[in-house]
């Protein structure tokens, strides 16, 4: 093993090795440690021989955000629904492999040309299957984040706390006694929750349960529309 290790080490250096360490560093340790020189030292040489291959950090980001995006499966010829469906369900476990890419690819003042080509083909599976431009630009607005496998969630801490390192509020599951007194709607629903003990939503919630029920609603709503012939012109 320690010799593999090192002959692995020793393997010349390319764009697609130092991003597929960067990759695997992230999801090892997470994005806020990466660095260009732990990464050098990780692929066991000095920071500068980065530099040739990726210009900076934030090269190395974009490329490393293309090359988890890749991971998610191709449109299916069919039904737009179920491709639409299966693809989006697809990227959502390409972000549960890499914890770290949904910030990273929020971060990004412009998309990566993977998370474009992804968007292209997203519409042009809405559009194959006889959607107006129209309603296709409506329909990638509703699925918002959704469509490239996560959502804001109302407590999702996680991700708050990664922003600013501030404290954030319990989630409703948490709220104590007299706080749930006082709002007993949220404590309803809170406790009526199935379990998920890893939830970003919070403690009683599963994450790809409510994921996939806020899709299935938003597919069938589409549905309907796109059925009806829907416009966002307004008449009369």
């Amino acid at each position: 093993m320690a010799e593999q290790v090192e002959t692995a080490r020793r393997a010349p250096l390319t764009r697609d090795r130092v991003l597929r360490a960067a990759v695997a560093l992230a999801d090892q340790t997470g994005i806020e440690s990466l660095s260009m020189r732990n990464l050098a030292q990780d692929l066991g040489v000095v920071p500068m021989a980065l530099y040739k291959h990726v210009a900076n950090k934030d090269e190395l980001l974009d490329g490393m955000i293309d090359m988890v995006v890749g991971e998610i499966d191709p449109p299916a010829a069919g039904d737009w629904k179920q491709a639409i469906r299966r693809r989006v369900l697809s990227a959502r476990q390409m972000l549960l492999r890499h914890p770290w890419a949904s910030l990273a690819i929020e971060s990004r003042t412009m998309a990566t040309p993977a998370v474009l080509a992804y968007l292209d083909s997203t519409v042009g599976v809405l559009r194959a299957g006889g959607f107006s431009t129209d309603l296709a630009h409506h329909v990638m607005h509703a699925l918002g984040s959704r469509v490239l496998g996560f959502s804001q969630e109302l407590f999702d801490a996680s991700r708050q706390a990664g922003r600013s390192g501030a404290t954030v509020p319990e989630a409703p599951a948490d709220l104590p006694p007299e706080v749930a007194a006082r709002f007993p709607n949220l404590a309803a629903v809170a406790t009526a929750a199935s379990h998920d003990g890893d939830s970003v939503v919070g403690p009683g919630c599963d994450d790809q349960f409510e994921f996939e029920f806020a899709l299935d609603l938003l597919l069938d709503g589409i549905e309907r529309l796109h059925r009806d012939g829907w416009t966002s012109h307004r008449t009369g």
